[in-house]
């Protein structure tokens, strides 16, 4: 597993080494991660479909996430509580950003969201009915997709190289560096409760937990490493954090910034970014862009590494 580890590393570390200096090819390469989601989530549910005992895996599917989700979600929540009672919450003010996002409407943020898993839930149809027509699509699905995994970790890298972010910039954001840790040391915790819930190693455990809420490459990522009954368990959890998210930034993002933009782990620099300027303003944007990216750059590495284990 150390081998995979090392080939799913490389074209991520490939593309944070290229820098993109023209916004046509920025362009294109936001395009190109969106469209490599969309495949490679169609392919995981084309596996899925695949599977002997489809509704018996799909009932392992649900109860897993559910699982997850029942545990790392308080989890979270707590020590992200315990961080917004402290000082540093109540004192870090950004000002002079000029960032700004148009207001976007909670329903029309989880409709993108709901999109991808009504993708996963297509592919699965499609792999269960070309499978009562004899022809059984999981190993071709599987190569398929772990061949747009590279090129999709490599456009994330570049995505990131690109964001716009230094180190000086990231490792002044206090607030964000220390939302960041928490929801990290306290999703691994999670991860190991986990573990023996779900009749897993301790590493697997973690690795679920990983994700930090960017469902569209932990499910890709759990699913080429551990088979796509597991991959979808981590799809689903993280795509609940994410709806859950919608619904707690309104409510908690001007009582207790780093709940807010914690709990939107690393979608907080992208999809969750704009509910987070509209509801909370712009002094956040700056916060939730730092406490994302570094959980955006962690996930695929610490997952995987966790997984070679």
């Amino acid at each position: 597993m150390l081998l995979g580890l090392l080939w799913i590393l490389l074209p991520l570390i490939l593309g944070y080494l290229i820098p993109i200096r023209h916004a046509t090819i920025q362009r294109g390469i936001d395009r190109g991660v969106n469209a490599s989601v969309y495949v490679i989530l169609l392919l995981m549910g084309l596996s899925l479909g695949g599977l002997d005992d489809l509704l018996g895996q799909l009932s392992r599917i649900g109860t897993t996430a559910l699982i997850l989700f029942a545990v790392i979600s308080p989890i979270n929540l707590l020590a992200l509580w315990w961080l917004s009672q402290r000082r540093l919450a109540r004192l870090e003010r950004v000002e002079g950003e000029d960032t700004a996002l148009p207001p976007m409407g909670k329903l029309k943020a989880m409709i993108g969201s709901l999109q991808l898993a009504g993708v996963v839930l297509a592919g699965v149809l499609i792999g269960a009915g070309v499978v009562r027509l004899g022809w059984h699509p999981a190993a071709l699905a599987e190569t398929l997709a772990a061949w747009t995994l590279y090129a999709l970790l490599s456009l994330i890298g570049c995505q990131l190289r690109n964001s716009g972010l230094g180190l000086r910039q990231i490792l002044l954001n206090r607030l964000g560096l220390a939302i960041a840790v928490t929801v990290f040391l306290s999703s691994m915790l999670a991860g190991l409760i986990a573990a023996p819930l779900l009749d897993l190693p301790w590493n697997q455990g973690m690795a679920l937990a990983a994700g930090f809420g960017w469902y569209s490459l932990s499910g890709i990522l759990i699913g080429d490493q551990l088979g796509p009954v597991l991959g979808g368990a981590a799809f689903f959890n993280d795509l609940a954090r994410e709806l859950v998210a919608f619904l707690l930034v309104p409510l908690f993002i001007r009582r207790a910034v780093p709940l807010a933009i914690g709990y939107s782990g690393a979608t907080a620099m992208d999809f969750t970014l704009p509910v987070i300027q509209q509801h909370g303003g712009i002094t956040c944007v700056p916060v939730a862009i730092v406490s994302g990216f570094l959980l955006s750059l962690l996930s695929p590495p610490l997952t995987l590494l966790l997984l070679s284990l």
